[in-house]
């Protein structure tokens, strides 16, 4: 798996641009929110964190989800940009491992903006609100669950990338995914375990341990499913080369 391989080759597009400022833009949505109605939140009887994500989720989620669906695209463009992609299945290379490089990439990069977020989140509460003692093993617990539950979405969204010459055809599956979730019943427990539909789900929302147990192990078998589902595409690409 070379990652540092990967890396190079997305400095010559706005891969990492991208993301800083994806990041700077959604972690100033719970700041600005906040902000500007700081009387209304601060006049609720709950916990700041839970007034935050309540106020916040949706939208960081939202945008978490297309930040995956851009760096999927951009990240396999590239590929078939320069027909580096005909030229890698004639080489002595494992397609698998350049594959599980650029995934990790993309994780890596939205634990970034995870992090950032968390970062928001945390002075929204500081400033306004009163942190609980297990105020940050509390946060960490909340976007990491968030960050694990993002895995099977973004190994679908690059094995679509992987497959689609065009861009814009790739880009419009993930735009047509996102916008699917939004008109699916949050209340449906099966209809949330759609890979897209995972990351909108939040920790304080999954009420308790059997919900939270039920997404991790839904994330967990996607992932692997994906995996192998790759794994065979992969394997048929290179005897059709």
């Amino acid at each position: 798996m070379n990652v540092s391989l990967e890396m190079k080759k997305l400095k010559r597009t706005g891969f990492y641009p991208a993301f800083l400022f994806g990041a700077v833009l959604a972690a100033a949505i719970p700041i600005l929110q906040t902000a500007f109605r700081a009387e209304y939140f601060t006049n609720q009887l709950l916990p700041g964190l839970e007034i935050l994500l309540g106020a916040n989720w949706q939208m960081l989620a939202m945008l978490n989800v297309f930040f995956l669906v851009i760096g999927a695209c951009m990240m396999y463009h590239i590929e078939f940009a320069d027909r580096a992609i005909q030229k890698m299945e004639s080489l002595p290379l494992s397609a698998g491992r350049v594959f599980a490089a650029k995934c990790f990439i993309l994780l890596g990069a939205l634990l970034f903006v995870i992090l950032i977020e968390a970062v928001s989140i945390a002075f929204c509460t500081i400033h306004w609100f009163s942190a609980g003692q297990n105020f940050v093993q509390e946060l960490f617990q909340i976007f990491g669950f968030e960050w694990i539950l993002m895995v099977p979405a973004v190994i679908l969204m690059m094995m679509v990338a992987s497959l689609c010459r065009n861009m814009w055809i790739s880009l419009g599956i993930g735009v047509i995914c996102i916008f699917t979730v939004t008109i699916l019943p949050h209340e449906n427990l099966i209809l949330s375990f759609f890979p897209f539909s995972l990351p909108f789900q939040s920790l304080p929302d999954a009420h308790d341990s059997l919900h939270v147990s039920s997404y991790l192990a839904a994330s967990c078998t996607e992932t692997a499913l994906f995996g192998i589902l790759e794994a065979l595409i992969i394997r048929v690409r290179r005897n059709c080369a």
